[in-house]
This record gives structure tokens, C-alpha cells and sequence, in this order.
């Protein structure tokens, strides 16, 4: 079991942050980093613990299976598979704590164990094996044995569910309690009920956990609903295990579904629970302990009092502004036992689920906050602050003394353009090696230029909204692309070398059969042209908080009347249209399937779907049509110049021709990939020569006007001189604006 296998000195501490079971396996949640490392700015001792990770360890141990396996099971009502594991069990035993030392980054050596397939027992999942030998087959030997090694676990669970607790998954626990639940009758019900296997374990690592560090104030951070069972669970073994302890809930969950709560049961167990930014409202929570009444106040906070359910935010202070909140601290978290997996062939989830990643955000809120499918109401959305690149950065270097990691998430709901700029010069203006990947939206400004300097400083892929590739429905939307700008963005990225993952929806308000045929087309012209490599179809749902979900009349849908008490974000409705979107579910996620793996491009649409579909009104060649509208405009003058080369080498030549001299230089440059050679005119190319250290980031920047100016005081002309085959050469590869 965990306890046994992991020894660590614990000290008392004040606060106690959990993340229950289950967010990921490969990283952590950061939500109580953050919180951390608020508290360490105000010298409030607290510690933090990933209690679905210590669980997950737990049961995938040797211990933890001989538990499984235990549990009583009547055979007769078991699947063939489920026996089939039941009889492995000795295999499972011997491989279980291997494999997860594998995972995690311990055992290497082990990868050519598992690629053999004769280490490893196999049961069902094993049987997509044939099914995707093709979409891995380019897979390097690790990452085949970790996908190997994923299946494993996959058939692990299987059996869990089946045989021993109903509720269990990897990055989710009794989700379906959670999901609109609008009243809480089910789950208090659910949570009267003898504690499931899994309880079991949660229970024994979280009460070991409170006898060591003794906290006055436990905050369980409820990301999603799949965590929300859990959480209820914690807090009433937290009360049973001492009543005096206070206990408060915040997080993702109750920040959306959590606003109308009036549900007094939910009070058996938690104190407190407080919504959007947690900073302000947890250190009033943790002053108030010691506070007469009289004195206490109160941030966005739900508690019970005389009986009923009231919300309290009386405190006149201001929330934190983003550079006041200090750098997420990950300590205290098992770091080097995260597990890494690889679960399907889509490129950007692999990059969810694999590695560890320190998750930062770039600014509070969404600079765009106009989409209409969002929940743009709330905080966590409309409070849009960013901070300075030069406090990220410096918040990127002290994760990297901490935690020895150098992958970077940046989490935010769309990344600012500018700032990633800054963000990208300042990366390379301190010659730091770091990998990094975020949300954004598909601007026209990521031109191919700024994606170049996006690459060098390790940015390796972006995610960003094109949902319903229909320009009518994009302006509904106010997405504020079109379809064209989408194609030539992506089309920049994927030349500098950065993956791009595309969200899909289907299914939006008004949409038309036809609408979604033509979305489908788009879809497939952009990855038949390479310039998407990853894309995720989901379905419209309404939410509460966004502009369809507050006023749906003028998006032609029509709500079902909901009595809330305790949750509510989806909304149920009904269509004007009368379209069933969900008979194009299948299709639509068979198709990209394939199309992600640059398969059955020639196929007709119609193929994908058991129902008759109109042809596409979009033309076959729409896509690189669009990509041919890019025309390179002349720079506008404030654009910065910077170069992302070495001092260039000058070699001197005369070139004759006609019996006349002239004076000539090569530019030699040596790029990564290549060397590169520019001819041009003796005093060009010195002065050329000259400039080209002076634009390097870590300069003071140097606008085109700038630099046009500079050359036009000795020459004439400068923006012929930019657009000569010599200096395509090199804006092609390192001078970039």
C-alpha cells in the first residue's frame, strides 16, 4: 500500500489543500499549487496533496491489487473477460509495481519488456491492438511499451468496474452524481450509503494524512464534477475524524454549477464554500478562526446560519491583482510519481496525458470574452489581467529550480498574442530551454513570422477553437475569425514547426444538416492539406452563464425549466430547428479519426454516415484558395525586427561581367538545419553585417522604420533591398518581424 511504500516527515501545519480523487494521472492540478503559493506570500503554513494520485498508487501496487483480487465476486455473473483477469491475477501481482515504475519515468530499460508482448498480461483491451497498429506504427519502442502499458492498466480498470466498484475511473470518480445534478438528494443518498472500495482506500490515506499535520482548516479544490463525490466524502470523514476542524470547498465545480445553491444538506459537510478567485477568500477563511464574530468577514462565501443558506462577501478588501498571488508552489506533491500514458493516436491529447507539465496562466480571464457559447459572465472569464512577460519568466525559472521540470502548460482560456510575443523574446533574451504549449485563439496577427519566434523559444503546439467551420455561424458565435483566417493561421504555425489542434462543435443553435455536411468538408480540406494535425468533435451544450444560455430566445433554442438547489451549468433545450445533432456523432468522430491519420481523404462524406446527408456546397479546392488570399503586405513601420542568428561571416568577391567590376559580399549565416549564403553588394552587405547583431532580442528593439531609416541613410530604397532573393533567404529562416 502507499503508506508503506512512501516515507515522509509531515509537520504540523495550519491548512490543509486536497485535490481529490481523480484529475490526471501525468500532472498535477494546479489548483492548490496556486493556492500555496499565495499563502507562502502571506506566511500561512500550509501543505497540499494530490489524494487521487496517492490513491491511484495505492491500488495499482502489489498490496493494492491483492486487495482487488480479494474482493468478494460472484463468478457466475462475471464476464469471460473479467475471468479471464481474475485468473492472471498471479501475473498482475508480479507486473503491477514494474509497470508503474515504468511509467513514471523509473525503469526504461523496461520498455523493451513490454514491446515484446510477452511480459505484460493481456485481456480485452489488448484486442484494438490490430485496430491501431497502423496509427502507431511510427511510434518510437517507449512509447509503444507506454501504450502497451496503458492498455494494462485500461484492463485493470475494466475489472474494477465490473467486479469491485462501479464508479472507479483514472481521471474521474461517480461523475454521473455530479453532472447537473440540480438538486442534491442523489448524492447525499449515494453518500449514506457504506463506503465503496475505493472510499476505502481515500479514506485511510486522508485520515493518516490528517493525524500527521493536524490542520485547523482543510480547502478541498472541486475541479470538475468527477471530483465532487469524492469531495463530499472527504469532508465527512474530516468531520467524523475531528469535528473542529473547519472545511471549505472552491474550485471549478462550484465556481460554475454552484451559484444558486440552497440546498442545507450540503452543510453536513462543509463549512464553507466560496467561489472565483480563491486567494482573498481562503486567507479570510483562515483570520476568521481566530476572529471574534463581530470581526470576521467574508469573500463570495456560502455557509449555513440559523438553518438556511446565505452568501456573504461583506469584506471591502480588493482581490489580489495577479502579480501580487507569488508563483505556484508544487512541493509537498509526489513529483517524481506521476504516471505518464498514453491512451489513443490523437497527437495534443497525448500531450495531456503524457509527461509532466508545470502549469502556469499568462493573465487572468479572456481578452476576447465575446464568444457566445461561454460562460463570459463569470469572473474566471470577464476579470481579464495579464502579467508582465518578465514576471512569468521569472515565475518559469523558480518552477525550474523546484521542480526540475521545463515543460510549461499554460493554461489559459486563450492566450494573449502580445504578450506570448513578449513572453517568446524574453525566453530567448535569457537563453533559457524550456518546452511550452497553450490555448489560444487563431488571430490573424500569429503571422508566419511571429510563429517562427513562437518556435524558437519552445513553443511546440497550440489549441484554438474553430468550432463550427461556417462563416455565418462563426459570426453568431462572434468568434471573431473566419474560416480563411483560420486556414492561414494554422497553415503559419504548422510551417514553423508547431502542432495544431483544432475544437470542433456540432450542433450549435440554427445550425443546418447542411451547415455541419459543410463543416465536415472544411475539416477535411484542412487536414488534407497538413496544415492541422489534431482536432476533438463535441457538441453543443448550453451553459448557464453564457450569452445563449442568459437570453436563448434570440439563439432560436428553448431551455427546460430547471428547480435548482444545489448544481447548474447544462441546461437541457430544445432545438427550433428540430435537427437530432446527435445522429452526426459518430460520423463526425470516425472521419477525423482517420483524417488525423491522413486516411480516406477521397472518401465521399456520405460514407461516414448510416443516414442521408446533402453533398457539400463548399469547393474541393476552398482551403488552399484560401491559404493563395495571403499576400505579404509591406511591413507596417512600428513592427519590431529581431534577429534570431549568430554574427554572419563576410566573404569578399568581385563579380565582372561585360568587362565592369563591382565590389561583392557573401553572408554566410549558419542556422540549425542549415548554412545559409546571401550575395549582395559590398557596402550592403557590411552594413547588413553590422545591423544584424544589433537586432538579436537581448538589443534594445529596432523598429522597421528603424531600420529602413538606417539603410536609407547611406542607400536609397530600402524596401527593394528587403524584398531582394538575398534577404528571402534569410527572413525565410532567422530575420524576422
Amino acid at each position: 500500500m502507499l503508506n508503506s511504500i512512501f516515507v515522509k516527515k509531515f509537520t504540523l501545519k495550519d491548512i490543509l489543500l486536497i485535490t481529490p480523487p481523480f484529475t490526471q494521472l501525468n500532472t498535477p492540478y494546479p489548483a492548490t499549487a496556486y493556492l500555496k503559493g499565495f499563502l507562502n506570500t502571506q506566511s500561512i503554513p500550509s501543505f497540499q496533496m494530490d489524494l487521487g494520485l496517492e490513491v491511484v498508487l495505492s491500488l495499482f501496487s502489489k498490496e493494492g491489487l491483492k486487495a482487488v483480487f480479494s474482493a468478494p465476486v460472484d463468478l457466475a455473473q462475471c464476464s469471460e473477460n473479467a475471468l479471464r483477469i481474475q485468473n492472471l491475477q498471479e501475473d498482475y501481482l508480479q507486473t503491477i509495481e514494474p509497470v508503474i515504475a515504468f511509467l513514471q519515468g523509473k525503469q526504461p530499460s523496461l520498455a523493451r519488456q513490454i514491446a515484446s508482448r510477452n511480459f505484460l498480461p493481456e485481456a480485452s483491451r489488448f484486442e484494438q491492438l490490430d485496430d491501431l497498429e497502423w496509427a502507431f506504427g511510427a511510434m518510437g519502442l517507449h512509447d509503444k511499451a507506454k501504450h502497451l502499458a496503458t492498455l494494462y492498466l485500461e484492463d485493470l480498470s475494466d475489472y474494477l468496474v465490473e467486479c469491485v466498484d462501479e464508479n472507479f475511473g483514472f481521471s474521474r470518480y461517480a461523475e454521473r452524481l455530479g453532472r447537473s445534478a440540480n438538486d442534491f438528494d442523489e448524492l447525499y443518498q449515494s453518500l449514506q450509503q457504506s463506503p465503496t472500495f475505493i472510499d476505502g482506500l481515500t479514506k485511510t490515506i486522508l485520515l493518516d494524512r490528517l493525524a500527521a499535520i493536524q490542520p485547523k482548516l482543510v480547502c478541498i479544490s472541486v475541479p470538475f464534477p468527477g471530483n465532487l463525490y469524492s469531495a463530499f466524502r472527504c469532508a465527512q470523514w474530516i468531520k467524523s475524524f475531528n469535528s473542529s476542524i473547519k472545511v471549505a470547498m472552491g474550485g471549478g465545480f462550484p465556481n460554475t454549477e454552484l451559484r444558486e445553491l440552497s440546498a442545507t444538506q450540503v452543510f453536513d459537510f462543509f463549512d464553507y464554500i466560496t467561489l472565483d478567485d480563491g486567494e482573498l477568500p481562503i486567507e479570510l477563511l483562515y483570520t476568521n478562526l481566530s476572529r471574534s464574530i463581530d470581526s470576521q468577514e467574508w469573500k463570495r462565501t456560502y455557509m449555513l446560519e440559523k438553518n438556511k443558506v446565505v452568501y456573504k462577501n461583506d469584506s471591502t478588501r480588493s482581490d489580489y491583482k495577479q502579480h501580487q498571488v507569488g508563483t505556484p508552489d508544487y512541493s509537498d506533491l509526489l513529483l517524481d510519481h506521476y504516471i505518464s500514458v498514453i491512451e489513443i493516436a490523437n497527437p495534443m491529447h497525448s500531450l495531456w496525458s503524457d509527461g509532466r507539465w508545470n502549469k502556469l496562466t499568462m493573465a487572468h480571464g479572456c481578452y476576447w470574452g465575446k464568444c457566445t457559447f461561454c460562460d463570459i459572465s463569470l469572473d474566471y472569464i470577464k476579470v481579464y489581467e495579464p502579467l508582465h512577460a518578465r514576471i512569468l519568466v521569472d515565475r518559469m525559472e523558480e518552477l525550474i529550480a523546484q521542480t526540475g521540470e521545463t515543460g510549461f502548460h499554460f493554461v489559459d482560456e486563450a492566450a494573449p498574442p502580445a504578450l506570448m510575443r513578449e513572453l517568446a523574446l524574453e525566453i530567448i533574451r535569457r537563453k533559457l530551454t524550456v518546452t511550452w504549449w497553450t490555448n489560444i485563439r487563431f488571430e490573424k496577427s500569429f503571422s508566419r513570422d511571429w510563429c517562427i519566434l513562437l518556435r524558437a523559444s519552445g513553443c511546440i503546439a497550440v489549441s484554438g477553437g474553430l468550432e463550427v467551420a461556417s462563416d455565418r455561424l462563426l459570426a453568431l458565435i462572434q468568434k471573431g475569425v473566419t474560416v480563411e483566417q483560420v486556414a492561414q493561421v494554422t497553415r503559419n504555425f504548422t510551417e514553423s514547426g508547431i502542432m495544431v489542434h483544432a475544437y470542433l462543435m456540432y450542433g450549435y443553435p440554427t445550425q443546418t444538416i447542411q451547415e455541419t455536411v459543410d463543416s465536415l468538408e472544411m475539416v477535411r480540406q484542412l487536414f488534407q492539406l497538413g496544415i492541422i494535425q489534431s482536432g476533438f468533435w463535441h457538441q453543443f451544450a448550453m451553459t448557464a452563464h453564457s450569452p445563449v444560455g442568459k437570453n436563448p430566445e434570440a439563439f432560436g433554442v428553448i431551455p427546460t425549466t430547471q428547480h435548482v438547489t444545489f448544481a447548474r451549468n447544462d441546461v437541457p433545450f430544445s432545438d427550433t430547428t428540430g435537427i437530432d445533432h446527435d445522429q452526426f456523432s459518430f460520423g463526425l468522430r470516425k472521419s477525423l479519426f482517420n483524417y488525423m491519420h491522413g486516411l480516406c481523404f477521397e472518401f465521399d462524406l456520405q460514407e461516414w454516415f448510416d443516414f442521408k446527408i446533402p453533398r457539400t456546397s463548399i469547393s474541393p479546392n476552398y482551403i488552399s484558395n484560401c491559404l493563395e488570399q495571403d499576400v505579404n503586405l509591406i511591413p507596417k513601420p512600428n513592427a519590431k525586427v529581431v534577429w534570431l542568428g549568430g554574427h554572419p561571416i563576410i566573404e569578399y568577391f568581385v563579380k565582372t561581367k561585360k568587362g565592369m567590376s563591382w565590389p561583392m559580399v557573401t553572408l554566410i549565416v549558419h542556422s540549425k538545419l542549415k548554412r545559409i549564403e546571401c550575395v549582395m553588394p559590398e557596402k550592403e552587405g557590411e552594413w547588413l553585417a553590422n545591423m544584424l547583431p544589433k537586432l538579436q532580442p537581448h538589443q534594445p528593439p529596432t523598429s522597421f522604420l528603424q531600420l529602413k531609416a538606417s539603410f536609407e541613410s547611406q542607400f536609397e530604397n530600402f524596401e527593394l533591398f528587403w524584398n531582394t532573393k538575398a534577404m528571402h533567404e534569410l527572413r525565410n529562416q532567422l530575420l524576422i518581424l
